[in-house]
Parts: C-alpha cells; sequence; structure tokens
C-alpha cells in the first residue's frame, strides 16, 4: 500500500511539472513570436535628388514630411530617405540602401534618367518594389509603380485659361524652361490649346527654369514689345523674375502672367488676389508623398497599386489656393 501511495504521488508530481513546462514552454515561444514581429520592420527607401533649387527643396520637404506621418501611423515601417548631388552619387545610395540597409521598397526620382537606369533596374533584380518618380527610366517596365505631374497638361490648362482670359485675341510671350522633353511637351501642349485662336505668340525663349533667367529673358521681351497682354511663364521660379522685370518697367496694369508648379510665394499671390497673378498650374513637388504613399500601400493593403499614377495639372484660383498653400516649406 505504501509503495503504490508513493508512486501516486510521483505520477500527480510528473504531470503537475509537465503541465508548467508545456506553459512556459508556450510563453517562451509566444514572447519571442512577439519579438520577432517586433523586429520585423518594412524599410522603404527613398532616394531623390539634393534641393538644389527651388522645387528640389520642395521635393526633400515633402519627403520628409510624408516620412514622419507614415512612421507615425505605422510603427512597422521604416523610411530611410536619402538625397544626392549628382547622378554617380545617387546610383551609390541605392547601391547602399539595398546591400546595408536592406530595403524591401525603393522610391526614387532620378536625378537622370541614363546614368540611373541600370543601378533602379538592379534594386528590381534584387527582388525589391520599385517606384519611380517623375523622371522615367531609359528603359521601360522596370519600375511596378511610376507616379508623375503631367506635362503635356499643364501646358494645355495654361494655354487654355490664357486663351479664355484674352476672349481669343491677344499678344503674348512664352518663357521655355530648359531644353528637354519635359519643356517640349509643355509648349507643345500649350501651342496646340491656342489653335484656331487668334493669339499671337510674339516670341519664345528658354529661362532655364531659372529666375535670373526670366528676369533677363523678360527685360529682353519688354524692350521689343510695347504690347503683350500676357505671359506664360511655364514655371514659379521663372515667374519671379517675370514679376520683377515688369514691375521695374511699370508695366504691371498691361498683363497677367501664368506659372507653374505650386511654389508657396506664387500661391500666396494667387490666394491675396494679385492681378498680376491671377492663378497657377500645379506641378507639385508633393508628389514625393504621393509615390511614398502608393508605396506604402503595397504592405498595408490588399488593394492592387502597381501600375501608373498621372496626377492632374490643378489650376489654383483664388477660392482654392489655400489648399495648396504651404508657407513651411522651402518652395
Amino acid at each position: 500500500m505504501k509503495t503504490h501511495h508513493f508512486f501516486d504521488q510521483e505520477e500527480t508530481l510528473m504531470k503537475t511539472f509537465t503541465k508548467y513546462l508545456g506553459a512556459a514552454c508556450v510563453l517562451g515561444l509566444g514572447l519571442a513570436s512577439t519579438g520577432a514581429i517586433a523586429q520585423e520592420k518594412i524599410k522603404i527607401g527613398v532616394s531623390i535628388p539634393a534641393a538644389t533649387h527651388g522645387w528640389a527643396g520642395g521635393l526633400n520637404w515633402h519627403a520628409e514630411q510624408a516620412e514622419k506621418r507614415i512612421e507615425a501611423t505605422y510603427p512597422n515601417i521604416d523610411v530611410i530617405v536619402v538625397s544626392a548631388n549628382g547622378a554617380t552619387e545617387q546610383a551609390n545610395d541605392l547601391e547602399d540602401l539595398v546591400s546595408v540597409q536592406n530595403i524591401d521598397a525603393l522610391v526614387v526620382l532620378p536625378f537622370e534618367s541614363d546614368p540611373l537606369t541600370v543601378p533602379v533596374q538592379q534594386v528590381k533584380q534584387a527582388g525589391k518594389f520599385v517606384t519611380v518618380v517623375d523622371r522615367g527610366l531609359s528603359l521601360p517596365g522596370i519600375e511596378d509603380v511610376y507616379v508623375a505631374g503631367n506635362n503635356p497638361e499643364l501646358g494645355r490648362v495654361s494655354g487654355e485659361y490664357i486663351r479664355e482670359r484674352l476672349n481669343d485675341e491677344g499678344k503674348i510671350v512664352v518663357l521655355r524652361g530648359i531644353p528637354t522633353t519635359i519643356d517640349t511637351e509643355r509648349v507643345d501642349a500649350f501651342v496646340e490649346a491656342l489653335d484656331g485662336s487668334n493669339i499671337e505668340i510674339l516670341d519664345m525663349k528658354h529661362a532655364n527654369w531659372n529666375r535670373d533667367d526670366g528676369y533677363e529673358v523678360m527685360q529682353d521681351f519688354l524692350s521689343r514689345f510695347p504690347e503683350i497682354n500676357a505671359v506664360w511663364a511655364q514655371d514659379d521660379d521663372i515667374a519671379l523674375g517675370v514679376i520683377e522685370a515688369v514691375k521695374q518697367a511699370d508695366r504691371t496694369d498691361e498683363m497677367f502672367i501664368v506659372g507653374g508648379a505650386g511654389m508657396k510665394d506664387i500661391i500666396k499671390r494667387v490666394m491675396d488676389g494679385d492681378e498680376l497673378t491671377p492663378i497657377d498650374v500645379l506641378y507639385p513637388p508633393a508628389m514625393i508623398a504621393t509615390a511614398m504613399d502608393v508605396t506604402v500601400m503595397k504592405f498595408t493593403s490588399n488593394a492592387p497599386v502597381e501600375g501608373r499614377y498621372i496626377l492632374g495639372a490643378t489650376v489654383v484660383t483664388q477660392e482654392n489656393a489655400e489648399n495648396f498653400y504651404f508657407p513651411d516649406s522651402p518652395f
């Protein structure tokens, strides 16, 4: 009887020990699993040109704002923003983002299309999700997502506004950007929008999306043409130079100026009802935030995100200007 009692106690002890050992193992596995989940972050690299001019400054600001917002909203996502002063530096950044940072996705606005095509292709070949912004690559089909402003639409909308405002008659001058595909797309669509009207383009000159060049080109136009009814500056940096030249010539009552991009200085003028700059047409540096948000959706939503996202060329008027005014942005 005593022996039987001893084995009963031993069996009970073993069952109890096994029960608590099992619970401890489950708890330990649970903690280990939780720790693993906590450590597994989705890394999204964002590679953009440095703030070498106004629009790029706005681009960097919006990228930084989006990074803060995304990381606050999604604790499991880590956004790494890097900026480069040239194509070679950007290519090195991409290599570092893959080999050192081990990113899961890349959002890239190429400094230049040709030199960055192969480096971005290598990122894709490494199995990363790729979003290209604004400047397309030289080879089609590399990226999963493409996000950009609408250059032809910017030209068309600007032309249609000037045509309507002048009632199909008048004399205008055009300040082009840098000789690029982007500039050509804008200008071709602008000219097409004027077809069939009696609006005369007195002259077109490249102002290189630069304020000082805009000032010099407009000075030349003002000296040669005694009558100018409207100016298409195409770009807000150019527009600021044009405004200065027109004011110095004391011809502000004679014409109006249409720029483009969404610079806060021009948006503020529109918002305040400045008759010299009645509208602006968006080509927003905030497109980088759109690209980042779309990329995040790849990892936070079951919705398909692959494809092309072409933003509208919104006309900014006094009525809606407040929606596009970012006073803290450098652009």
